[in-house]
């Protein structure tokens, strides 16, 4: 007998794999239950990092078609609660004349209450409001029409009106030639808008012509806002020209946001309510490994026998430790592969009740599987080395 046939045998992966897997074949219901606590875990995780991504996704793809590149214009809030600074009736024409300009429009609050008809009481108004509307409204903000049709060019000087989402369900108009009460006066509607997501105040909006507000309601032509269209590697600078061009001598009275940038913010604050939960899903992962790591010692205390009979054959300890550590990583990645594969399930049939596009970045099904796989490490370690230390003489004869 030489040194060589003394040295006890290595273990390839394959064996380790198959070693670790007969453990946990022997034992189906308890390692179906350890292992569905890591999937809760990684299901979770994956689930909310999915749903954001998709969420983000969708907000850059409605940012994309509304256009990046608007600007609001309105007057400052005045000190002392007295209101918003007045604009100049020339604010839209001083705007139209800067170069990176491709259009403006402008709307006008008006001081008038609107009611289905005049059998509704006083007060109830809804709280709609009547704006006098630019006919460019529609193209610079890029709104559809729900049903009907927006302005033509004689309905702006005569009574008509088209109504925003919300207004026209809280009027209860679902058809146009339908009448309103804006003010004293019974008014057609020709139209009903989709949702503004750039510009919601209209979705709560009467909208009335321009030139049928001077003439009917006796507006004196001052925007209350005005909406830009911009070339889009212009911004910053139409940003910082507007003030001065509208008011040369009190620019401090007029303020210029992004409305793109509210959704922006909207997409912050999911990712960071996002993380909040990924958060919480990780103390889902750590009960998962306590579980495990549970498992596995009853495991080694039921396994007396089997440990001693394999020292007794010839195994040594570290090939002990690595068959208990191995069933610990292969019950966290079973569980760690389920929980993914749920994830993105959750994350499809949701996405797609949204209308949202897909997104489940490969990253975090990795990140979870990988996870999984150190905690089973970890996990496992303890009772692999509890088992490895077991004198074969006592073993066996505990069993």
């Amino acid at each position: 007998m030489t040194t060589e046939d003394l040295k006890p045998s290595r273990l390839s992966s394959p064996d380790i794999a198959r070693l670790g897997g007969t453990g946990l074949r022997t034992r189906p219901l308890r390692t179906a239950l350890a292992a569905l606590g890591i999937a809760i875990g990684v299901a979770a995780m994956v689930a909310i990092v999915g749903m954001s991504a998709s969420s983000g996704a969708e907000i850059k793809q409605r940012i994309d078609d509304l256009g990046p590149n608007l600007l609001r214009v309105t007057g400052a809030h005045l000190p002392q609660g007295e209101g918003l600074a007045t604009l100049p009736t020339t604010t839209r024409s001083s705007i139209a004349r800067i170069g990176p300009v491709l259009s403006a429009s402008a709307t006008a609050s008006l001081p008038f209450s609107v009611y289905r008809n005049n059998y509704v009481p006083t007060g109830e108004t809804g709280s709609i409001s009547v704006l006098a509307t630019d006919p460019s409204l529609a193209t610079t903000l890029r709104a559809r029409v729900a049903f009907g049709a927006w302005f033509t060019a004689a309905q702006t000087r005569l009574p008509s009106v088209v109504l925003g989402a919300a207004a026209a369900q809280h009027l209860g108009v679902d058809h146009v030639g339908t009448n309103v009460l804006v003010g004293s006066q019974l008014i057609p509607v020709v139209g009903v808008l989709d949702p503004v997501p750039l510009a919601p105040e209209l979705d709560t909006s009467v909208l009335i012509g321009w030139d049928a507000a001077r003439t009917y309601f006796r507006f004196a032509g001052h925007p209350t806002s005005v909406y830009v269209r911009v070339v889009q590697d212009e911004l910053d600078a139409v940003d910082a020209i507007v003030p001065r061009s509208v008011s040369p001598t009190e620019p401090d009275t007029v303020v210029v946001t992004v409305p793109s940038d509210a959704i922006a913010a909207q997409e912050a604050t999911t990712s960071t309510l996002s993380g909040l939960l990924v958060g919480l899903a990780g103390v889902a992962l750590l009960i998962g490994g306590i579980g495990i790591a549970n498992t596995m010692i009853m495991s080694v205390l039921e396994r007396r026998s089997e440990i001693g009979l394999r020292r007794a054959l010839g195994a040594t300890r570290g090939q002990v430790r690595v068959q208990f550590v191995s069933e610990a990583v292969l019950l966290s990645v079973l569980g760690g592969v389920t929980g993914a594969v749920c994830g993105t399930a959750v994350t499809s049939i949701y996405a797609q009740t949204r209308g949202w596009p897909v997104v489940v970045p490969l990253w975090a099904s990795a990140a979870g599987i990988g996870v999984t796989a150190l905690i089973g490490a970890v996990a496992g370690f303890y009772p692999a080395m509890r088992a490895s230390r077991m004198s074969p003489t006592v073993a066996l004869a505990a069993s």
